[in-house]
């Protein structure tokens, strides 16, 4: 296999397992790099094993249903793969406060679907980073954190 596979592989597995329908917290300690950065639009920046399973914890706390989807195949050039998705779900359990813009109180019921583009950087088997770019006005809209125009 290329480098290419190697990490669309990589890749497809921690979308799958992190970000999928069910999370299993230990594909952090086998994929992720010890100081792994992970920085989507909506939050602040996480960064290290530790920070990502307890962000991805009191996300699916909050977000019960919470999961995302492949929207197009993987792109993978050198260390970079790139990655369209869809998701969402609906928010009834505990507060968050994670969103920069507010905070949802407990159990609001509001859903939100959005989509995103990700680029991943794999270096030596493990993901060093994941930045993301998401529709958060979207999903904020959606949440009554924010009001449309």
């Amino acid at each position: 296999m290329s480098k290419e596979s190697d990490n669309k592989a990589i890749v497809g597995r921690w979308f799958t397992h992190f970000w999928g329908e069910t999370c299993n917290l230990d594909i952090v300690d086998e994929l992720a790099a010890p100081d792994m950065l992970l920085h989507y639009s909506l939050h602040e920046p996480r960064r290290g094993r530790d920070d990502i399973k307890a962000f991805m914890s009191d996300f699916r706390a909050a977000f019960p249903d919470l999961h995302f989807w492949g929207a197009a195949e993987l792109i993978a050039e050198g260390d970079y793969v790139v990655g369209q998705w869809d998701g969402g779900g609906m928010h009834t359990g505990p507060a968050f406060s994670d969103f920069l813009v507010g905070s949802l109180p407990a159990a609001s019921g509001r859903k939100m679907r959005f989509t995103g583009t990700t680029v991943l950087k794999i270096e030596d088997g493990r993901i060093v980073s994941e930045i993301g770019l998401d529709d958060g006005v979207k999903a904020l809209t959606q949440l009554g954190l924010i009001k449309q125009a």
